[in-house]
């Protein structure tokens, strides 16, 4: 069985890692276009993680992982598979501490963010897909003996997101729910574990592309999947498959998953740049996506918050995306 993290591990993981990492802000939604669009009272309050470091919510677990690493496990090295998010994040918190890195990452990467993995120092190979990524990781650690920094599983992973849900409980206290994206589902499984000992009463809903349902598609059949179909414009939360911890977790502390059209989060990352000039990738705005959608009702007169999880995307694709977006209601 899967053992969240105490407040206290949170805490005392907040202060590990705050060298390396930012206290991201939350925002009151101000915009015009989204309120337009909501039933009257519904308060969206952001959580800005597109600030992090690396522009996403995934240095937090790296670096906390790497840093409970021993002497000798440090002088073997790390190795991460990710489709750009995690690799980055894993190359930026090697850099930090000195520790070598190899990133396992998908031939169809998007170009800034293998960009970003060698400005940071680290060695990328690549694998034909994203499903091939896992084995070319095994691999590397049996030919190398490095250490496998995991994307989404694992207690030190589950305490650095779960800092996430510690600061959006301290920042905004009366929050009736809390939306956020999922692809592997570390992310939610710290953030749910923290908000649910802060406010038991504060709803958790996770949100998923609809070509990419790995996670509800686990629950639904108590466990795990060990292959995902994916097919998404959502790179970030195409998932290969699933583990049992996060899923443990989800379980335990997640009141509901939807879905969400790629449609749907293009029209979501067009009003946030309108609105507030954020500009996201598609998994930094499904979870307003879903907001405006499968939980407009069910969370009508709401006080919500939205994890904006990140922004790793290139001018030409964001702006391709912008362009097949829905014109304003």
């Amino acid at each position: 069985m899967t053992t969240p993290p105490t407040l206290a591990e949170i805490e005392a993981t907040r202060a590990r890692i705050a060298p390396y990492v930012l206290e991201t802000p939350m925002l009151a939604y101000y915009g015009s276009a989204v309120p337009r669009r909501l039933p009257a009272g519904t308060e969206p309050v952001l959580k800005l993680e597109l600030f992090q470091r690396t522009g996403s919510f995934k240095a937090r677990g790296a670096v906390n992982v790497m840093l409970s690493l021993s002497d000798a496990e440090r002088s073997r090295g790390v190795v991460a598979a990710s489709a750009g998010n995690h690799a980055m994040a894993t190359a930026y918190a090697a850099n930090v501490l000195g520790i070598s890195a190899k990133v396992a990452m998908p031939k169809s990467s998007n170009p800034f963010r293998v960009a970003r993995c060698r400005a940071f120092g680290a060695e990328i190979v690549f694998a034909d897909h994203v499903g091939e990524l896992f084995d070319l990781v095994e691999t590397i650690q049996r030919q190398e003996g490095r250490v496998m920094v995991h994307p989404f599983e694992g207690p030190r992973t589950f305490e650095g997101t779960a800092t996430v849900g510690w600061e959006i409980g301290r920042d905004a206290p009366d929050l009736d729910a809390v939306i956020v994206p999922v692809g592997g589902g570390g992310l939610i499984s710290g953030i749910a574990s923290a908000i649910k000992q802060l406010k038991p009463d504060c709803a958790v809903f996770g949100v998923e592309p609809a070509g990419a349902q790995g996670m509800t598609q686990s629950l639904a059949a108590g466990a795990p999947l060990d292959k995902v179909t994916v097919n998404t414009i959502a790179d970030s939360l195409g998932a290969p498959h699933h583990r049992a911890g996060s899923l443990a977790l989800v379980q335990r502390f997640v009141d509901d998953m939807v879905t969400v059209e790629d449609q749907e989060m293009i029209d979501a990352m067009a009003v946030m740049f309108g609105d507030l000039k954020l500009a996201v990738e598609p998994a930094g705005a499904a979870a307003l996506a879903a907001l405006l959608g499968p939980l407009k009702s069910r969370l009508a007169g709401k006080r919500v918050g939205i994890v904006v999880c990140g922004t790793n995307i290139d001018q030409s694709t964001y702006c391709k995306l912008l362009g097949r977006a829905s014109p304003e209601k």
